[in-house]
């Protein structure tokens, strides 16, 4: 009779619960911080003047995806054929000034079966050099369950059931927010992913990978999200803020994004109000690619 594998045994065998995903630092120099502005064209004056923590502070999402790049090997399940990106939610403790240098570990914190796509998600904790937490990130991935699959996995025409609708949620609104107009050419693909190719930046890569277009890197909207809620609550947004995000649609390579919110509720949280608000990035015929919350804080008044 076969013993049978201890949970020990098993936990090592590919991607599990626990996965210690290393550590990273991550220098926030100037030149990223120019890259960041230039790329995205959010060029807000805090990051390269004065602000209200001293000098230069670096956007909130400058290191928008560091479960990815290297750790990416890691925590990826095999079967990578029509993988997306399905959530993203972060929680903002502190600014980063320009010149400091971030250290990061991370960790696979969830892995579960839904429908024909199994999903993972790694979480990153990033600190400044005082060991004080900055910032912390869960991103989850979705990978085919399936590895037989073949063919177009999402194509234009899955955005347009009835399914694929998010509208916003009945309720009061106290005030809109809308960011600016962005259209994703192929040159704005290439600059954020890198030159390595891939499905966000080269459509033969796509079609290998089940689509027929490039697929617009997740976390290039989420980036318009943070600069919706640093331009609307500075201060607010890098003491406390928050986002999660479901990616919803696919953004494909040569369509147009903004990113909007709708701010819901004011709750007392200690000496301030936090301001609760959901939030989307949207097509130009209406059709949600990100839907999710968002939150940032404000002195009582």
């Amino acid at each position: 009779m076969t013993a049978r594998a201890s949970l020990m045994d098993l936990r090592g065998q590919g991607v599990y619960v626990g996965l210690d995903l290393g550590v990273e630092e991550h220098p926030i120099t100037p030149d990223l911080v120019r890259w960041y502005r230039e790329t995205l064209g959010d060029d807000h004056p805090w990051y390269t003047g004065p602000s209200p923590f001293g000098g230069p502070v670096a956007p909130a999402l400058v290191l928008h995806n560091p479960a990815y790049g290297r750790r990416t090997d890691l925590w990826y399940l095999p079967n990578r054929y029509g993988n997306l990106h399905a959530k993203q939610a972060w929680e903002f403790f502190h600014p980063v000034p320009v010149g400091e240098t971030l250290r990061s570990r991370g960790l696979v914190v969830d892995r579960y079966l839904r429908r024909d796509r199994e999903f993972v998600t790694a979480e990153v904790w990033l600190e400044d050099r005082t060991g004080r937490v900055t910032s912390r990130v869960r991103s989850t991935q979705s990978f085919l369950a399936d590895p037989t699959v073949t063919g177009v996995v999402v194509d234009r025409d899955r955005e347009k059931r009835p399914d694929r609708r998010f509208d916003l949620a009945p309720g009061e609104v106290l005030e809109w927010l809308e960011g600016r107009r962005v259209v994703v050419s192929q040159e704005l693909c290439d600059r954020f992913t890198g030159a390595r190719r891939n499905y966000h930046n080269d459509v033969d890569e796509a079609m290998r990978l089940g689509f027929r277009e490039i697929v617009v890197q997740g976390t290039l909207s989420t980036c318009f999200l943070g600069e919706l809620m640093t331009r609307r609550f500075g201060e607010g947004f890098f003491l406390g803020g928050r986002l999660a995000m479901t990616f919803v649609n696919v953004l494909w390579a040569g369509e147009a994004v903004t990113a909007k919110g709708a701010v819901r509720a004011r709750t007392r949280e200690g000496n301030a109000w936090r301001v609760s608000v959901d939030v989307w990035t949207e097509k130009d015929d209406g059709t949600k690619t990100i839907v999710g919350t968002a939150s940032a804080l404000e002195a009582l008044s």
